[in-house]
């Protein structure tokens, strides 16, 4: 299956009869997944089935969610307010009563805010049902629609991370073939630092020194380090060939390519090596914030 980042836009519009509704999700990088639902009154009782609905093909990011619905089938009818007339009519009477003023009309008191009332018919329940159904199967759509945009982007990431995988590799391929690792050139090094040593020196033990001189070309030896760096660009390939949810296993992985080359560069006791190792500390971090992206 194909990488996902955690970015990306999907819209998905539905009918039904006179309905009408509009789907719009936006997702963005988060450390799990985080659905926040807008919906119109009425559709929280869905709210269950939409989150296990994303759940299923989403792993982590926020997603911000909202559903606008035109339930043009709802007609309106007109409903006298009782006790809302009533206290605007006995504002009325005490009104005319201090100002000796004719009562208002009846027309001038039903219109005063609140003594009528706008209220929506009952639907049946079957066409709530039906309505209800169409928009789950709406929401899967915009589902899968968020699905392949995050996928789209993911495929893009992952050819930019396998490049610097790549580049990982070829600078641990430098550092190993550096020729300051060949045991020629180490032992001549070290020969050439005890002779020096030696002549200058009568008290010392040459033993001694030669036990030393092993115990520091052990120390400075990259040879494991090298290895498991080679591991490590094994498994970063396995997983960006593997399932979409593995951005925690690459955030980890970057932490051990880093742990790597910083004691590569510490060992280091030549500029060639330092400088790849460096090199190749920019590529991992690089390797890092792309990773960021990955669900």
């Amino acid at each position: 299956m194909t990488l996902q980042s955690m970015t990306g836009f999907a819209r998905d519009e539905g009918h039904l009869a006179d309905d009408h509704w509009v789907w719009e999700i936006r997702s963005v990088n988060g450390k799990s997944l985080d659905l926040r639902f807008r919906l119109p009154s009425g559709l929280e009782i869905l709210e269950p089935k939409f989150r296990d609905i994303a759940s299923e093909k989403l792993k982590r990011g926020n997603l911000q969610i909202s559903l606008q619905l035109d339930t043009g089938k709802l007609s309106t009818v007109a409903v006298l307010n009782e006790k809302a007339f009533q206290a605007a009519l006995e504002i009325a009477r005490n009104a005319a009563e201090i100002s000796n003023l004719p009562m208002p009309s009846l027309d001038s008191l039903l219109a005063i805010k609140g003594v009528v009332e706008q209220v929506n018919t009952e639907e049946d329940e079957a066409v709530v049902d039906a309505r209800n159904e169409a928009i789950l199967k709406s929401f899967s759509s915009a589902i899968d629609s968020i699905f392949a945009a995050r996928a789209s982007e993911g495929a893009a990431i992952a050819s930019v991370l396998l490049e610097q995988v790549n580049k990982i590799e070829t600078l641990t391929q430098v550092i190993k073939a550096d020729r300051s690792r060949s045991v020629e050139v180490i032992a001549a090094k070290l020969t050439d630092q005890l002779s020096k040593l030696l002549g200058q020196t009568d008290g010392l033990d040459a033993q001694r020194l030669h036990q030393e001189a092993a115990i520091l070309a052990t120390k400075s030896d990259l040879q494991e380090e090298l290895d498991r760096l080679d591991a490590h660009i094994a498994s970063a390939r396995e997983l960006l060939s593997g399932t979409p949810a593995v951005g925690r296993k690459l955030d980890f992985l970057s932490q051990e390519f880093n742990r790597e080359c910083n004691t590569v560069c510490s060992k280091s006791n030549t500029a060639s090596v330092t400088h790849a190792g460096l090199e190749m500390k920019v590529v991992i971090d690089q390797f890092r914030e792309q990773v960021q992206n990955i669900q």
